[in-house]
């Protein structure tokens, strides 16, 4: 019988995939990692009884339960590189840093050291042999609307085959919900978490400014260089904003820009917010392609953004004069898009889909 680590979170997906991975006939064990356990009591403990729903479901199914203390790698990987970013005026995406490095990377290591053949979570997404690719290849979830392929696509490609989503079949949240009241877990109608786990207010403005410096003030400007206002430091304002920039003018302005260099928040109309083109890098390939060729694809430069279609460039030995002087070795491309897309912002992330929903491979926005 085949072992496999499935990762708990304590809510209803995690729950519902020990019961799929058990009729499969695998032998399951249930492990759930703290994370990040809060600052004050009541994020504590919610955090605790995330740990003791899973820890309840592994006792109904008569399957282990471990807890893993990643505190230290999440804070590592995750929330230093939080605060990284937004010390750089970009704008990051904690949840695929911490697939990369903890759900799929450290999660990985504790699946060898009990001796898993594979690992297994609750993500909404597709792992499946393709003959057009003769690789094992990550696709879109068939629930189209909870679809989280984007923010997967850093897994190694040569682990996919290592990898289950016992929910990559359904169609409805209703459906696995009807599965957990059949079998009378506690965790059917829990609800589901949507803010990022470490800033459960949703404020991470809050957040950084308890880890990093007094945030200091700067010009609020047009491209032509006419002030408007002051700023009241990078890190409260991102591509697109439009209400409480804290300025008033004679028509609607949007956030366009952030100068780190010279601290200054740029605005201006609606129309400056698109854009044909974006170069990125941190590439992960999850297709072996020719990269010399240009690559027609479908893109997503947001979690929420609609697919757009693209052309994507390498950029051989020749970087875009502004990046030349970065400290970086990974490869650049250059995506341009057939049609201007909106508010694309620095530290988000770039996907690329094939005409079927295969996960090609993806990048961080320059």
């Amino acid at each position: 019988m085949k072992r496999v680590l499935l990762g708990m979170s304590g809510g209803v997906d995690s729950s519902v995939s020990a019961i799929l991975l058990q009729k499969q006939g695998y032998e399951v064990i249930g492990a759930t990692m703290k994370l990040w356990c809060g600052a004050n009591k009541q994020e504590k403990e919610k955090n605790e009884k995330s740990i003791q729903d899973a820890k309840h479901v592994c006792e109904k199914l008569g399957i282990e339960h471990y807890v893993f203390d990643a505190q230290k790698e999440f804070e590592k990987y995750v929330i230093d590189d939080f605060i990284e970013q937004y010390k750089n005026a970009k704008t990051p995406n904690p949840c695929i840093e911490c697939n990369k490095k903890i759900k799929f990377g450290y999660f990985f290591d504790k699946a060898d050291e009990l001796n898993c053949d594979y690992i297994a979570t609750g993500h909404y997404a597709r792992i499946e042999y393709s003959e057009k690719y003769n690789q094992y290849v990550l696709r879109k979830s068939s629930e189209e609307k909870k679809d989280q392929s984007y923010f997967l696509y850093t897994i190694p490609r040569e682990k996919l085959n290592k990898i289950i989503f016992p929910l990559q079949d359904f169609t409805s949240k209703g459906e696995i919900r009807k599965i957990a009241q059949k079998n009378n877990l506690e965790v059917a109608d829990k609800k589901d978490s949507q803010e990022i786990c470490f800033i459960p207010d949703n404020c991470y403005q809050n957040f950084l400014e308890n880890r990093m410096n007094k945030q200091k003030e700067g010009n609020i400007i047009l491209r032509n260089g006419e002030i408007l206002g002051k700023h009241k430091g990078l890190i409260n304002y991102t591509i697109g904003q439009r209400k409480g920039i804290g300025i008033s003018y004679k028509e609607p302005l949007y956030v366009i820009e952030l100068n780190q260099e010279k601290n200054e928040v740029i605005v201006g109309s609606e129309s400056e917010l698109y854009s044909k083109k974006l170069f990125a890098d941190s590439i992960n390939w999850q297709i072996e392609l020719d990269r010399k060729q240009d690559l027609k694809c479908f893109t997503k430069i947001r979690y929420r953004a609609k697919e757009a279609e693209a052309v994507v460039r390498m950029m051989k030995n020749e970087s875009p004069e502004k990046y030349k002087n970065r400290n970086s070795e990974n490869e650049i491309l250059q995506i341009e898009f057939k049609e201007p897309q909106r508010a694309i912002t620095k530290g988000q992330s770039v996907v690329f889909y094939d005409e079927n929903g295969v996960v090609l491979g993806g990048g961080k926005i320059l």
